[in-house]
């Protein structure tokens, strides 16, 4: 047989796109069209439904950037319809390519009954199937001018991702507003021949199936008239038949479809317009569940959820019917999809606590997953979190984006810094937004990398980042995949089924031990400092408010802030979603973060204000209050006290220019240019600076990524490097004790104080940047004279290791990584710690100079300037706060960067305020201590252990306890775990390395 593929293969192409596909909608008549644009943000629906409106043709321009229009379309069914299928035909101004990324809309009835979300790959209202003719038709449509941020160019800046920059021009192209026949035979048809060309061109070109596929669409297009697709579509269908009918061979690989729209809690969009776009999207996907009796959608985001029953009630009620249906299923049990390298560990925890109590108070559903298709890698302390949350598996695809390594496994079980395994899976379909495309089931089949041990894999399944969801096209295609002979099964199933089923088949899979790190997306740890400044703030300031809340209720009867805490965490778990805390949103987003921050930060400190106020009393003591897990200056932790005195700092000059700083512990030399040349340990007589190196020494990269301008840095931004070393002053400070520095380059200046607190082993280094550089990369430098193979970054409860070499790619590939609070470098009998108060990404790198010594280089990332999304990045003051820690153990590291983040409070009043809780060994960490949300009284602390070791501990409480608990992060108790004993006011613990635990301590 001559081989006659490559032609029929075409024809089905132009045939499909220029014949069948145009007659899906054979007949058609215009609406009439008139709009209302309103004036500023968007309007409730009673208003936009209310307002006048102006006629409108198709063809105007509309829609200024972040504007909303409300369109009114009118018609009447032509009798002559009488019988067929009509839908509204409602084109915007779309672009196919680009759905939950331009404009979009939500279709109204006159009552104010939201019927279907708009958006490019979901045009179509169903008016009637079948219509009798004569119909009246009304719809309303809110329709959003989101501006196309990613466009053709992409990363190109751009003053769109601001209202306040954006400009009035108006975006997009009134296309169509029609009333149409659907010939529901074609559009079958149209599937059909998508499915089976598709599968064809996956098969191998010997394959008798792809040759059975190829004839049988030759058939069906000879079958077709072309004068007359819609008289002939139904005898083509029926040369597909038995094509389509042929079943799956029994080792096919199976596909679990889970219906889908991740959508970024704000991105190229801000926080306001994702309010809607989850409302279109749960729109949508309410109504095609009473359309497709198998489908099955899945949310995630607890936050989103409390959006659509806050700000659109009538949508809300359909997900509640769906969700008691078992069909719309919330899914991952946190509030948000959020970054997991950068929040800290109650954050993180809190993100499960109030993201599944969510799911638990609003439809009595828990989740055993946590669902991050997104997130930009993971943290070694995440399993732990998941675990004690009461979930076992993971979701994500992202790690399939690294640049540099394939990951090994698609299933297997993750174990974190504590031991934990979480039972986790990586879609092998490659995309969080699969469309049931024929490559994309092909890839998942030869991609899975599991094979012959296991054989099912999740496809999540639907339009994303943007929203929008599922679409019919999706759910007819993966209906012809059920058993198709050729192709992976496709079935619809909740991601607890797929994950029981996976887990049954696949009881013993590979174990990856430590972070999943994202070989991409390193620049994200710094881009939007003040964003993260917030974050960090944030997160220590609730600690404050918990503590000194929970102190003064016990012992004053103060009015514990149930509700106003609640809120502030759910704000603050909200502005750690994976695009917001990283950096990689619009302007207008991280504009507002920074002024809800500023809020947050008023709120929390007036309630640390009042607690400390009611537990002080009246009196002249000059009371220091110390929030920090460990003992300070006198001041146990979670106490206050009158500070003991630490002796004082001399302040002399240095031989051949420059300072001299000593406290007796330390003494640091700066030199003439503002630097640190030596940082001396006294007591070990160890100099922790390398020879001929210094330290402070801020270091300036050029910054143009390949692509992705806010969320990259690649390697090669070290190979230019300009080392600021120039000073405009170095003089002593006016507190006689520091060392100020000034600093100008580019159109930016610095100002650094250098200090060594009295009686303390720390060189603090105030930073302050007034940043007015493009597409730069500011760094921190501290060469150490030590040697050591790996260094310790501190995580989510406890702290992870990474090597300082790059024998691999692996570790190549980490030249860019996280840390909370420290960093730490050892040899077997010293150690240095860099702490820091509001920095993430780092870099450390080691050399061997010419008296084989080694120089171990820790530098700490501090400010970027990306173009994209944001123009503006950065520019203008920030303030940083770091300190160098010689001599430092990992407990000196813990400690220190405690302290560094919970700076003393200082109040007169009557006297000592005595602990809650406290601890006797530094190595066991509190983490919060607080009340129980349950409103009860009873007290929650939370620990872990914090060296790496194992630990023994005796808790002893600072008021009368009647009993007590180990629960999980909700507060419950935990069945499988025996109680410590109360022998009085002492809790006895053991802990093994990094071990969280949670006790509730009950109260009368």
């Amino acid at each position: 047989m001559h081989d006659d593929r490559t032609l029929v293969e075409a024809r089905l192409k132009r045939v499909l796109d220029e014949r069948i596909r145009p007659a899906v909608y054979p007949e058609s008549v215009p609406l009439e069209v008139a709009v209302w644009h309103a004036p500023g943000e968007p309007v409730p629906v009673a208003e936009g439904l209310a307002a006048e409106t102006e006629p409108v043709e198709v063809g105007a321009r509309w829609g200024a950037p972040w504007g909303t229009s409300w369109f009114r379309v009118t018609g009447t069914v032509p009798e002559a319809w009488a019988g067929r299928t009509v839908e509204a035909v409602l084109d915007l101004g779309f672009d196919e390519n680009m759905p939950g990324f331009q404009c979009e809309g939500l279709v109204y009835r006159p009552d104010g009954t939201p019927v279907k979300g708009l958006n490019p790959r979901n045009q179509w209202v169903r008016i009637g199937a079948p219509v009798e003719g004569g119909e009246e038709v009304r719809l309303h449509i809110e329709a959003a001018s989101n501006p196309v941020i990613l466009d053709y160019r992409p990363f190109a800046p751009t003053r769109l991702g601001d209202k306040d920059t954006a400009g009035s021009a108006p975006q997009y192209t009134l296309a169509r507003m029609d009333l149409a026949v659907l010939d529901e035979t074609v559009w079958q048809l149209v599937i059909d021949l998508d499915v089976l060309g598709e599968l064809m061109a996956e098969l191998p070109g010997d394959s008798p199936r792809r040759w059975e596929i190829l004839r049988a669409v030759d058939r069906a297009l000879d079958a077709v008239d072309l004068q007359d697709v819609n008289g002939t579509a139904r005898q083509a269908r029926a040369c597909l038949t038995e094509v389509l009918s042929a079943p799956a061979v029994p080792s096919a690989h199976r596909v679990s479809a889970v219906g889908h729209a991740h959508i970024d809690s704000a991105w190229l969009w801000p926080l306001r317009e994702t309010v809607r776009k989850v409302a279109r999207t749960a729109a949508n996907m309410t109504a095609l569940l009473d359309d497709e009796p198998e489908f099955v959608f899945a949310m995630s985001q607890a936050q989103q959820w409390a959006w659509v029953k806050e700000h659109r009630p009538e949508v809300w009620a359909r997900v509640k019917k769906a969700v008691a249906d078992g069909r719309f299923v919330p899914a991952g049990g946190m509030w948000v999809e959020s970054d997991t390298n950068m929040p800290g560990s109650e954050a993180m925890a809190r993100q499960f606590v109030h993201g599944k109590r969510f799911f638990l108070d609003e439809f009595g559903i828990e989740n055993d997953e946590a669902w991050l298709p997104d997130t930009f890698g993971f943290a070694a302390g995440l399993p732990q979190i998941i675990r004690a949350a009461g979930a076992k598996y993971l979701l994500t695809q992202k790690i399939s984006w690294s640049r540099t390594n394939s990951f090994p496994h698609h299933t297997f079980r993750w174990e974190g810094v504590d031991g934990t395994r979480i039972f986790t899976h990586f879609p092998p379909v490659d995309t969080y937004n699969c469309s049931m495309r024929g490559a994309e089931i092909a890839h998942a089949v030869r991609n899975f990398k599991d094979k012959g041990a296991a054989r099912h894999s999740l496809a999540p399944t639907g339009w994303g980042d943007g929203g929008g969801g599922t679409t019919r096209e999706m759910v007819a295609r993966a209906a012809r995949m059920r058993d198709l002979e050729g192709s992976a099964t496709v079935t619809w199933k909740t991601p607890s089924a797929f994950f029981a089923k996976a887990e049954a088949e696949y009881p013993e899979p590979p174990v990856w031990v430590g972070e999943l790190y994202l070989e991409l997306h390193r620049a994200t740890l710094t881009s939007q400092a003040g964003t993260k400044q917030g974050n960090r703030r944030s997160e220590h300031l609730l600690r404050e408010a918990e503590l000194w809340s929970a102190t003064a209720a016990v012992r004053t009867g103060f009015p514990y802030p149930y509700e106003e805490l609640d809120r502030i965490w759910k704000t603050v778990l909200l502005h750690q979603f994976h695009d917001i805390l990283p950096g990689s949103s619009i302007a207008w987003v991280h504009r507002e973060a920074r002024a809800t921050y500023a809020r947050i930060a008023g709120e929390l400190n007036g309630i640390i204000g009042s607690a400390q106020r009611a537990l002080a009393g009246e009196g002249t003591v000059p009371l220091v209050f110390n929030a920090a897990p460990h003992s300070r200056s006198g001041v146990p932790a979670g106490g206050a006290r009158p500070a003991a005195s630490e002796g004082r700092t001399a302040l002399g000059a240095r031989p051949g220019g420059g300072h001299v700083l000593d406290n007796g512990l330390l003494r640091i030399e700066v030199d003439a240019r503002g630097l640190v040349v030596s940082a001396h340990d006294i007591e070990s007589d160890r100099e922790t600076i390398a020879p001929g190196r210094a330290g402070n020494l801020l270091q300036l990269h050029q910054d143009l990524p390949n692509m992705w301008d806010a969320w990259d840095v690649d390697e090669f931004y070290r190979n230019t490097v300009t080392d600021l070393t120039d000073a405009d002053e170095v003089a002593a400070g006016e507190d006689g004790a520091s060392v100020r520095i000034v600093r100008s380059f580019g159109g930016s200046r610095v100002t650094q104080v250098l200090s060594l607190p009295p009686g303390e082993r720390r060189l603090v280094v105030d930073t302050e940047v007034d940043w007015h550089e493009t597409e730069k990369f500011l760094k921190l430098a501290f060469p150490l004279d030590l040697h050591a193979e790996r260094y310790a970054s501190e995580t989510q409860f406890g702290h992870f290791f990474r090597p300082t070499h790059t024998n691999t790619s692996w570790e190549a590939a980490k030249f860019e990584a996280c840390n909370h609070r420290f960093v730490h470098l050892q040899e077997p009998d010293w150690g240095v710690a860099v702490v820091n108060d509001s920095t993430y990404g780092h870099d450390v790198t080691r050399t061997v100079r010419g008296d084989r010594g080694t120089t171990t280089t820790v530098r700490v990332s501090l400010l970027r300037a990306p173009r994209f999304p944001d123009p503006e990045t950065d520019q203008g003051p920030h303030r940083f706060r770091h300190a160098l820690v010689p001599g430092a153990s990992i407990g000196d590291a813990v400690r220190e960067g405690w302290r560094i983040n919970l700076p003393e409070r200082r109040l007169t009043g009557a006297g000592e305020i005595a602990p809650l809780v406290t601890v006797d060994r530094d190595a066991v960490v509190v983490t919060a201590v607080k009340l129980a949300d349950d409103g009860s009284g009873d007290v929650v602390v939370r620990f872990h252990e914090a060296h790496g070791a194992r630990a023994r501990a005796t808790l002893t409480t600072g008021f009368a306890a009647t009993g007590v608990e180990v629960t999980d992060l909700l507060e419950r108790p935990l069945a499988d775990e025996e109680p410590p004993a109360l022998d009085g006011d002492r809790i006895a613990v053991r802990l093994r390395p990094f071990e969280l635990m949670t006790l509730r301590l009950k109260r009368t």
